[in-house]
């Protein structure tokens, strides 16, 4: 293992801002897992954390293959890690809109530079990535449907679900679509949570990127538990939306099997306690997306269903 500077930004009244990678294997460019770009993605940090672990052992054991380089970046944003914000401590812009970077921009612009001038050339691109929304998914990998990247390689993670997603105009500034502007197959893996740690969605993301490596020839790792993946496009998922404002109390859980009609959730009066809203099923199918925080806004989809 070698742990190397990414990009540095020297600090006048603090430490310096730096992305820290782990390089594993010697040879070929071959795959490149990034981590948490956000200040919240604690789940994510936490994902790539164990993969380097991980990558250390197969490394010492010799079960990395002959001319394969593999780079783990776990963090790119460590001063909004530090305060649990969101986005960048100073403008509030998102690192991952920011993509390819301009050398001579604004920080987070420079920042994206760094990092993407380092990794836009690794034949294959995974990034633990979040929701714009709070809430739960079931575990699944995503590749856009119109890039480089394809769905015969994404069931190699053997999740259970693929999810094809159609590109929208904000995608080009995202480092999975410009990832594969210079010919990187890049997927994003999403796990259960963002902001706190979950163990099991955690382990089942290591497990497919190792049975991913695998199957890739890239390490020696062999494992039960893969799942025949079942390939689906975003524009299937059935979304829930609430028609009122107020406390959100989940009824299900994400991975129910649902029957039409099944009750979803409550919409809580906050003052009085009354429920103003319950939110049924309008299909039958599995719950794939569920909204977590505790108050919700009127027409906002809390829900989404795969049919």
């Amino acid at each position: 293992m070698k742990k190397k500077i990414i990009y540095e930004i020297k600090g006048l009244y603090r430490d310096s801002f730096r992305i820290t990678g782990f390089e594993f294997g010697k040879g070929k460019k071959s795959l490149c897992i990034v981590g948490s770009m956000r200040g919240n993605e604690v789940q994510q940090l936490y994902c790539c954390s164990q993969l380097v672990k991980k990558f250390k052992q197969l490394e010492e054991e010799g079960r990395i293959a002959t001319g394969v380089k593999i780079l783990i970046i776990p963090c790119c944003n460590p001063y909004s890690m530090n305060i649990q914000k969101r986005f960048w401590t100073i403008d509030n812009t998102d690192i991952n809109r920011m993509f390819p970077g301009y050398s001579l921009g604004e920080t987070t612009q420079r920042i994206a530079d760094g990092i993407f001038s380092k990794i836009k050339d690794y034949n294959y691109g995974i990034q633990f990535t979040s929701f714009y929304m709070p809430g739960e998914f079931m575990p699944h990998v995503r590749l856009m449907d119109e890039g480089y990247s394809d769905v015969t390689t994404a069931t190699k993670f053997g999740l259970p679900y693929v999810v094809k997603r159609s590109v929208r105009p904000y995608d080009t500034a995202t480092l999975n679509y410009n990832w594969q502007v210079w010919n990187t197959k890049a997927y994003s893996l999403y796990t259960s949570t963002t902001s706190r740690i979950d163990k099991k969605s955690a382990g089942q993301a290591v497990l497919s990127i190792l049975r991913f490596c695998n199957n890739l020839g890239f390490v020696k790792y062999h494992e039960s538990g893969e799942h025949i993946s079942k390939i689906i496009s975003d524009k299937e998922l059935v979304s829930v939306r609430t028609a009122k404002s107020g406390i959100f109390e989940p009824l299900v859980k994400v991975g129910d099997r649902l029957d039409e009609g099944t009750p979803l959730a409550e919409i809580i009066n906050a003052y009085d306690g009354s429920v103003m809203e319950t939110l049924y099923a309008p299909v039958k199918g599995t719950l794939f997306f569920m909204y977590s925080d505790p108050i919700t806004y009127a027409e906002t989809a809390v829900i989404k269903i795969i049919p």
